[in-house]
């Protein structure tokens, strides 16, 4: 039904069944692992108003599996890629059978579940925070922040030269060239959030 491709390694479809709507798949070498995507494989599809929630487990101390939700994947949305870098949970949450609770062989060794579930429930479950790799949409909200805090920055440095001295030897820029450069910027990054790579 899924796979998980995870960077620098092997795509991964050798999913186990753990109980009723239960899968998992075994992630070896995790700590050496920054991203995920898990995807549908399109052999099996989920059934109409469900969808497949993602979780990743590492082996708890005194045994077990420790569960952190990633997101959810579905028939519309039949990828995605997690960032789990910083998701070592550290409380026990089980939210599959027990069939997946047997301590995986080396704490470098993380297992991937997934659980079918109605879309509508999907939807209101909150992911570990910090799973979301950082977007394009990210970037751009970024780029415009910064130039937002560059143009309020530099302008609050304006001086009216009828009002005060200019110090000698300083160079002036005139606002209207920076509100130029910044009209400018803001235009270039809505036709290409990337154009600032041929810079």
């Amino acid at each position: 039904m899924f796979g998980v491709v995870a960077s620098g390694k092997l795509v991964n479809t050798n999913v186990q069944e753990a109980g009723v709507n239960e899968y998992f798949l075994t992630l070896e070498d995790a700590l050496s692992v920054n991203h995920i995507v898990v995807f549908l494989t399109g052999q099996i599809p989920f059934s109409e108003g469900f969808g497949g929630s993602i979780y990743l487990g590492w082996p708890a101390e005194g045994g077990g599996m420790s569960w952190q939700l990633l997101g959810f994947i579905s028939n519309s949305k039949p990828s995605a890629i997690f960032k789990i870098t910083k998701v070592k949970p550290s409380e026990t949450v089980t939210p599959f059978g027990q069939e997946m609770m047997a301590t995986v062989g080396h704490h470098s060794t993380a297992m991937v579940g997934l659980r079918v579930e109605p879309l509508d429930q999907l939807a209101q479950e909150t992911p570990a925070s910090g799973t979301q790799p950082s977007s394009l949409s990210n970037m751009s909200e970024f780029s415009q922040k910064m130039l937002e805090n560059l143009f309020n920055f530099a302008s609050s440095y304006a001086v009216d030269p009828t009002r005060s001295a200019l110090t000698p030897g300083e160079t002036y820029i005139p606002a209207a060239a920076l509100r130029q450069w910044y009209s400018n910027f803001q235009r270039r990054l809505s036709l290409n959030p990337n154009f600032w790579k041929t810079l």
